[in-house]
């Protein structure tokens, strides 16, 4: 019997192991608290990400390590690449971290970006946005997730407030893109260099943090090829091996890469119910190095994700095919505490479903632009 040793306790650990335990793996979560919501379905071994003493134990009781967020200290990762097999290698890590070495990666492989430039002071930020203009978004360079770490710039009076903010740290900056939609594709790649993707899902975004997603993206075909042969060369390029996002940007026609996630990724919880292998299964396979699942959807894929506390489950639980995920965390602003999938055959049974759930909830706001694209 594997076990595979997560990195991150949060609840994409905690769906990793929920999804691997049918295949008779076993894991082991190492995180700095000691409440981290994995550990209600994993053993958990509460460590700093540089006590290195206590990480040679975890590395010491796994076949392989992985990360449910990719935060986790580029020196760590290479620390624990002499102790045990480690996927994704701590390339595809770095190259996460850093939004400069991202967006260049992306150039690399063919997928264009917004334009962008890095800035280390005022001067090269004034500079910068003299080619780039208005309006633009100046980011920090890591450490950025759900909107954090981010300053809208829309016009040169912006400039010392964002620099005040965020100037502490090496930044980028990006011009703002006027998108028609926003996608991703969750893709995987074995140990072995099989690869497949899931479809195409449409995401929506409230504050920096995603919203409701819809798998698949309605009139997606076109860009469906392009988006998985881009996703191909990234992981191609760094030899990743697992479970990754490629977040996208539609303007005028064309893709434009906004960023990859290298890890399972909040847009494709749907694949939980949506479709016969979810990205957790699937990535546990890939760090194994088992044969990959089928990433086909089973019709038509709706995920309200809930943000700060948890609405009535009642409303959701009512309809058919509809799934209810609690992560076991305490309410609190702004965190993710959980999710909710309804899945359909058609788009008038989706609409209807989805529809009624809005109107119970409340939430009629979130899903308005949801139901716009399910009509077409």
């Amino acid at each position: 019997m594997s076990t595979v040793g997560i990195l991150g306790g949060g609840q994409l650990a905690r769906m990793l192991a929920l999804a691997g335990a049918p295949l008779g793996v076993r894991f082991l979560i190492v995180d700095s608290l000691a409440d981290a919501c994995a550990s209600q379905v994993a053993p958990l071994q509460q460590a700093d990400w540089r006590d290195f003493a206590a990480l040679e134990q975890f590395a010491g009781r796994i076949d392989v390590a992985t990360f449910d967020f990719e935060n986790v200290p580029a020196e760590t990762a290479h620390w624990l690449t002499e102790h045990t097999a480690v996927y994704p290698n701590p390339r595809a890590l770095a190259l996460a971290q850093d939004r400069l070495a991202e967006k260049t990666l992306f150039r690399e492989i063919g997928l264009d970006t917004p334009a962008f430039a890095a800035v280390e002071s005022k001067e090269e930020l004034i500079q910068a946005l003299q080619t780039i203009g208005y309006p633009a978004v100046l980011k920090t360079r890591r450490l950025g997730y759900d909107g954090k770490g981010q300053f809208r710039l829309r016009s040169a009076a912006d400039v010392d407030a964002a620099w005040a903010a965020l100037g502490h740290a090496p930044l980028i900056v990006e011009a703002f893109v006027p998108f028609e939609r926003e996608l991703s594709v969750i893709a995987v790649r074995s140990r072995e260099g099989e690869f497949r993707t899931y479809p195409l899902t449409q995401n929506w975004h409230a504050d920096g943090i995603l919203s409701m997603s819809l798998a698949p993206a309605p009139d997606s075909d076109s860009l469906a090829e392009q988006a998985c042969a881009l996703a191909r060369r990234i992981a191609e390029t760094i030899d990743y091996v697992g479970t990754f996002a490629l977040e996208l940007f539609v303007h005028e026609g064309r893709l434009l890469g906004n960023e990859m996630a290298p890890r399972v990724h909040n847009s494709g919880h749907w694949t939980i119910e949506g479709a016969p292998c979810s990205q957790f299964e699937n990535h546990v396979r890939a760090v194994l190095g088992l044969p990959l699942g089928d990433t086909a959807s089973l019709g038509i894929n709706v995920m309200f994700n809930w943000i700060g506390d948890l609405p009535e489950s009642a409303p959701v639980l009512a309809e058919p095919r509809a799934h209810w995920h609690d992560y076991g965390k305490e309410p609190r602003a702004g965190r993710k505490v959980g999710h909710a999938t309804l899945c359909a055959f058609t788009v008038v049974e989706m609409r209807e479903r989805l529809a009624r759930v809005a109107w119970a909830l409340g939430r009629e706001d979130q899903a308005e632009p949801v139901l716009k694209a399910l009509a077409g």
